[in-house]
């Protein structure tokens, strides 16, 4: 928000005269006499005036003109009695709900008080209700105007509510209101929550908002608010036509100059604002473009960098980076969470994290340093950057800080403290952990790579068919294990292997190309049987190929260890990079521009996609700003280091397709199910207790019918989808804008039919709800122990001809945990994936309609539809609360073994590994 400025800063002489000049009404005496107060050079204080103020509010309240007569209970709870004649027109009370800061200092409240008073004078808010009929001598949509009114408003059931009232008198012709065009005449924006207009026979007439309403000294423009009727382009009324297409434009901007962050403008960019080529070392290349291809971010138009102009100048912390203002945090999630708690750990946290460890940056020595993160806590230096408070006000309430001392929650994956050591754990966590989303049975044999063999050597896979077998122990050849669907893969070979090299060259960075070999046996459990590390051919080592296996001794028992831990850092800087950042978060990005620019508010797909946009465009911008940018944390503590947004532009060029986001799809496309036209979702899972699967279907399957019925209700037959201007608008822009490196594709599905339609929005509400729920809260219950899941390793496997090879003999363990992330990176790391799983106070939940917009649509079928997919979700919590009792499911249950919850649908607030949020949100 705006910083408080005096009351004099709000024109109220000029306000109050033009108002006035313009109705011609004189003022009133209360108007003159507080026009004194505010005037008057020796009333000291903000407190003595606005105690000034109340005492003319309270003497002149029986003096008040009829305009501004004070709203009485009655009025706001729209229990009006009609006064409407054929000469005098109908008599209506629109009730304004604006909502005000829960945190507020001196200042503010003296503000809010003077904001209230000001209202109630009419000189703060001006409101136009705008008619669906045209009227017959302007062309337009028939208008009346009034002020907001009334003195101190009554208190609200909400505490941050208050209300106010206008007063109008419309003919009797003058139709159905379908829209309210809002004038800030304020000094600084407010936020408004909605808009009730009473005493229509039909009942209230509801106009949501939640969206913030800029001053009018920052933008002339009144807001244009829509009732909540949802309209297709060709049904809206004429009396709204040219405000439905004029909202639009205002949305879509200009593509020109400097985005204020105030403004409500969507348009897109290249990723070009990661890297400062202004500062050394920290120049990185552009994301977005036909070498590097990346979906389209929410464009700022910063200037140019000084020395690469084709780069964006960027924001740095603690300073906020452009989103249109409507993106932006609410204040209960930046007060309770994620705002105030995501840019604390940033910007406080993180660096005390450093501040402490950087003079011993040093690797554990043994398990017990690491244990002692969770039982004794690192005392923190109390460093001069840290903002006053931070410790006592953030921190105790983040990671169990107090005085100083973080210590972190002993994460779900140890409650058994050696469970991870085990091999079934290993691969348990490829169907039921934090990345379930690349293993594929394997289908083929030998194994091929598909990179040019003239750089990167011969193409045939050291996992020969004779080592496979001989790993099966003889239950069965490797033709019967592929018949079967036995045997799957892990393969991150060909994604890595172009970035080894360069990565390799990193300080203390080392990293393979890799493929796990796993086996499903006869007790229901997938075992890894073989690891393939690559390395890129050199004159001297044509064949850089190193297999290993379980082993039966020391030294191929912890030469397995190793082998697995550098699987694990492959798998979380792809799940990290690929899974969840490029696949949820920037890909949604990219559709919820799209949205916002061609889809009316009052569009019925617009209504469905809302609650799935929350927040999301906010939190990739701060993701920008300290996770994905230029030596920021995921490039800090992850394996492909600064070439990190490379990686994940490459698996953008590689593999993603926007239809194989079907999470059925998906599935076939990688062997884990096959079609199966009896069974739900039209498939059959290939291993039965896959709990990302077997879950994620019910869920697809519950938000596949739920858009099927909606967009039958909306649109009766093709015809109607072909002719939707908006519609098609809307899906163009998305292809060829919001994925333009990508808009020539083969695969990209048609808009022509309801299918079409439905099947697109699925797929969007998929990601944005249930696919992210399984990747992200899952990040510290599985993450949070870094032998677990190690974000990089340090060192390469030691081999027999190299001097560590002794060192490796003499001490293992110390090789193992040398070769993990250091201390203050394995500490960092954790930080963040803390702050990633854990649930905002003010999380919206699929198939829960927030009471804030409880009036969203006036559909009473549509409300019916929605009830019954809530009432689905609740019974498919049931399911998977009972699928994590069955001793049967052994992904699920047994020894040691957490449950399967990240897809049970709901959540409380914290850290707690279950909940599907209806939008990326953090």
């Amino acid at each position: 928000m705006f910083t408080a400025q005096p009351i004099s800063s709000l024109n109220f002489n000029i306000l109050t005269t033009r108002r006035r000049r313009s109705s011609g009404v004189p003022a009133t005496s209360a108007e003159n006499n507080v026009r004194w107060v505010l005037q008057k050079p020796n009333l000291g204080s903000w407190a003595n005036r606005v105690g000034s103020v109340r005492a003319v509010i309270s003497s002149e309240d029986k003096t008040l003109d009829s305009d501004s007569k004070p709203l009485k209970e009655k009025d706001l709870n729209g229990s009006l009695s009609s006064s409407s004649s054929a000469s005098s027109g109908i008599d209506l009370r629109a009730v304004i709900k604006i909502r005000k800061k829960m945190r507020e200092k001196l200042i503010d409240k003296i503000d809010d008080a003077c904001e209230s008073f000001i209202n109630g004078i009419g000189q703060g808010i001006l409101i136009q209700v705008v008619s669906e009929e045209i009227d017959p001598v302007t062309k337009a949509g028939k208008t009346v105007e009034s002020t907001v009114r009334g003195w101190l408003p009554r208190p609200s059931d909400h505490p941050y509510i208050a209300e106010y009232g206008a007063d109008f008198t419309v003919p009797i012709d003058f139709g159905r209101p379908g829209a309210v065009l809002i004038t800030n005449l304020h000094s600084k924006e407010f936020f408004l929550v909605d808009i009730v207009i009473h005493n229509f026979s039909e009942g209230p007439l509801f106009f949501p908002a939640n969206t913030w309403i800029h001053s009018q000294k920052d933008n002339p423009e009144s807001r244009i608010i829509f009732r909540n009727q949802a309209y297709l382009p060709s049904q809206t009324p004429p009396g709204i036509k040219d405000l439905r297409r004029e909202d639009l434009i205002s949305l879509r901007g200009n593509g020109k100059g400097e985005r204020k962050m105030h403004e409500r403008v969507y348009d897109f960019a290249l990723y070009n604002d990661l890297g400062n080529p202004d500062k050394d070392d920290l120049a990185r290349p552009v994301m977005g473009g036909e070498e590097r291809p990346y979906p389209r971010r929410c464009r700022s138009g910063r200037p140019p960098s000084k020395i690469d102009p084709s780069c964006e100048t960027r924001v740095e912390k603690p300073h906020p980076v452009y989103v249109p203002r409507d993106e932006t945090f609410e204040e209960i999630k930046q007060n309770t969470f994620s705002k105030g708690r995501f840019k604390a750990m940033l910007h406080n946290l993180i660096p005390s994290i450093a501040a402490t460890l950087s003079s011993s940056d040093i690797p554990f020595k043994c398990f017990t340093e690491i244990d002692k993160l969770y039982i004794d806590g690192v005392m923190l230096k109390d460093e001069e950057h840290q903002s006053e408070g931070f410790l006592d006000n953030f921190a105790k309430q983040v990671l169990s800080i107090g005085d100083r001392l973080l210590k972190y929650e002993t994460p779900a994956v140890i409650s058994n403290r050696f469970v991870w050591l085990r091999d079934n754990e290993f691969a348990r966590q490829t169907l039921a952990g934090v990345n379930p989303v690349n293993i594929e049975l394997l289908k083929e044999f030998p194994i091929v790579s598909r990179l040019d063999p003239a750089v990167y050597g011969p193409p045939e896979s050291a996992l020969t068919k004779e080592l496979i077998e001989q790993e099966l122990n003889g239950v069965m050849s490797v033709e019967e294990a592929l018949t079967n669907k036995r045997l799957f893969i892990l393969d991150y070979h060909d994604m890595l292997l172009p970035f080894v090299d360069k990565i390799n060259s990193l300080p203390d960075r080392k990293i393979y190309a890799s493929r796990t070999i796993f086996f499903y046996n006869n007790s229901g459990f997938l075992r890894p049987i073989a690891i393939e590390l690559s390395l890129p051919p050199t004159p001297d080592s044509p064949h850089n190929k190193y297999v290993y296996t379980h082993g039966h001794y020391s030294t191929t028992h912890w030469m397995w260890k190793l082998a697995k831990a550098h699987v694990c850092s492959n798998d979380a800087g792809v799940h990290q990079l690929v899974n969840h950042w490029l696949r949820t978060h920037a890909s949604m990005e990219a559709y919820i521009i799209a949205t916002h620019r061609q889809l009316s508010s009052m569009h019925p797909i617009y209504k469905l996609l809302h609650p799935h946009m929350r927040y999301t465009l906010e939190i990739n911008a701060l993701a920008r700003q300290g996770l994905i940018n230029g030596g920021g944390i995921i490039e800090a503590c992850f394996s492909p280091g600064k070439f990190a947004m490379e990686l994940s532009s490459a698996a953008y060029k590689q593999m993603w397709q926007f239809d194989m986001e079907s999470l059925p799809k998906d599935l076939v496309r990688r062997g884990m199910a096959m079609e199966d036209p009896s069974m739900p979702c039209g498939i059959r899972l290939v291993i039965e207790d896959y709990p990302y699967a077997a879950d994620g279907l019910l869920i697809w399957s519950a938000i596949k019918d739920w858009v099927e019925t909606y967009v039958n209700h909306f649109y009766p037959d093709h015809s109607t989808i072909a002719s939707d201007v908006e519609l098609q608008a809307w899906w163009d822009e998305i292809k060829n804008r919001g994925h333009y490196d990508k808009r020539n594709e083969p695969w990209w599905p048609t808009l022509k039919t309801q299918e079409d339609l439905s099947g697109i929005l699925t797929i969007m509400i998929w990601i944005a709800s249930g696919q992210h729920a399984a990747i992200n809260f899952g990040q510290y219950p599985f993450g949070g122990y870094v032998p677990n899941r190690p974000t990089l390793m340090r060192r390469l496997i030691p081999q027999e001809n190299e001097p560590d090879y002794k060192k490796f003999l003499l001490n293992p363990q110390l090789t193992f945990l040398s070769s993990l992330p250091t201390q203050l990176q394995a500490t960092k790391v954790m930080a963040v994936q803390d702050t990633l799983s854990t649930h905002s106070s003010d999380e919206e939940y699929l198939g829960q309609l927030h009471q804030s917009h409880s009036n969203w649509i006036n559909d009473p079928k549509i409300i019916e539809l929605y009830k019954k997919f809530s009432s689905r979700l609740s019974k498919i919590e049931e399911i998977i609360n009972d699928r994590n009792k069955d001793v049967h499911l052994k992904n699920r249950t047994g020894a040691g073994i957490p449950p399967y919850e990240l897809l049970l649908p709901s959540s409380g607030p914290g850290v707690t590994g279950r909940g599907i949020p209806n939008s990326v949100s953090i």
